[in-house]
């Protein structure tokens, strides 16, 4: 696999629509047709199902260079291989070949958060009831990424009663199927074109389509689903930095006085907040690949740095994008640096659930010997 290759096309078609895609919040159904083409939506699925066999440190690479371009399109290939993995973690016995249809382009994405449990995206409030063959699935979710433009849902409910408090479940849903629909549109401050919409689903779901054992969904989104998805979130973070951090520079670099011919980074102070930047940046990608490293190899340390890695990315994205955009002054809030793009995007990392604040907390918790839950 030649990663590299297969991205190019990808960056180019994301990157030529970016503009457009955040001016409009139109969803960019070009980029993903890029990476259904490219095989980068089975990157990090077993070979043997189609996929490319990729692991976390590809998927890092992958998820922050696409962010560098777009945000709305990195958030997208993320809720994919972040549903995608969970399917392969513990796939539902009724759906033989699904990771090859995943490899081969459907399209997944998680429908995991509810109002009622806000930003605690493991504890869903809504209650499946039991049926012939299967279960009632009736939930209300908030905040589905690809909203209408998924083929395969990930959904979570509080499992049937039977199953013990609390208990909750996976099930894979089609798009198509009766009782699926989304519920209202999406407007975001950043990454606008990634329709994060509410959804409703309420349908009879056959047993055979649920992931893992009964009741057994509480695992599955914590140790499926969350490593995969702080860790490429965190990647996600990074890109964004990345790009503000290239726009900082080339403006600082380019830009003069007119009245003196000098250019903004024969300032000192202008260099030594990109040189702030730069370095911020530098400790965050080192730490992004340690995590990497971790997820594929697990050790004592892996929860840890799944608990960490994408908290302290937000918030370095976040430092470094304020920063450019303070360095550039005035420019920065045009849109022909785009900086102000990559500036909004970042934020919508550290209040993504789970939430940086929430995985401090549990860091924190973690080294003091306290239960996470």
């Amino acid at each position: 696999m030649d990663l590299e290759d297969r991205l190019a096309p990808v960056l180019e078609v994301a990157g030529a629509a970016a503009v457009e895609v955040d001016a409009t919040g139109a969803f960019p159904d070009a980029a993903v047709a890029a990476l259904r083409d490219s095989g980068l939506l089975g990157l990090t699925l077993p070979e043997e199902d189609g996929g490319l066999g990729g692991g976390p440190e590809d998927l890092v690479t992958a998820l922050s260079s696409v962010a560098a371009v777009c945000g709305s399109t990195a958030m997208i290939y993320l809720m994919h291989v972040t549903a995608s993995m969970a399917i392969a973690a513990a796939p539902p016995p009724g759906r033989p070949g699904l990771l090859a249809r995943l490899a081969g382009g459907t399209l997944a994405t998680l429908a995991l958060s509810e109002a009622g449990s806000r930003s605690h995206f493991w504890a869903p409030v809504s209650q499946a009831t039991a049926a012939d063959g299967g279960v009632h699935l009736k939930a209300d979710k908030s905040w589905v990424t690809s909203a209408g433009h998924a083929g395969l849902y990930v959904v979570s409910t509080l499992a049937p009663a039977g199953q013990g408090e609390g208990a909750s479940d996976l099930y894979v849903v089609d798009a198509g199927a009766d009782g699926v629909s989304v519920a209202g549109p999406f407007r975001g401050l950043g990454l606008r074109g990634n329709d994060s919409g509410p959804m409703t689903f309420d349908l009879i779901v056959p047993g055979g389509d649920r992931l893992g054992d009964a009741g057994g969904g509480f695992d599955l989104k914590i140790q499926a689903v969350m490593p995969w998805f702080n860790l490429g979130n965190a990647a996600v973070s990074l890109g964004l930095a990345q790009a503000a951090v290239d726009a900082a520079v080339r403006h600082a670099s380019r830009s003069r006085f007119q009245h003196t011919g000098d250019r903004l980074a024969d300032l000192p102070t202008i260099r030594a907040q990109l040189a702030r930047c730069a370095l911020d940046l530098a400790s965050t990608r080192a730490y992004v690949e340690v995590a990497a490293r971790s997820v594929a190899a697990p050790d004592d340390r892996t929860m840890l740095h799944v608990l960490g890695v994408k908290a302290a990315a937000n918030d370095a994205a976040l430092r470094i994008t304020d920063t450019a955009m303070r360095v550039c002054g005035g420019a920065a809030f045009s849109e022909h640096l785009q900086l102000e793009r990559f500036f909004r995007d970042a934020r919508a990392g550290h209040v993504m659930a789970p939430t940086a604040d929430v995985l401090y907390d549990f860091y924190g918790k973690a080294i003091t010997g306290l239960p996470l839950f």
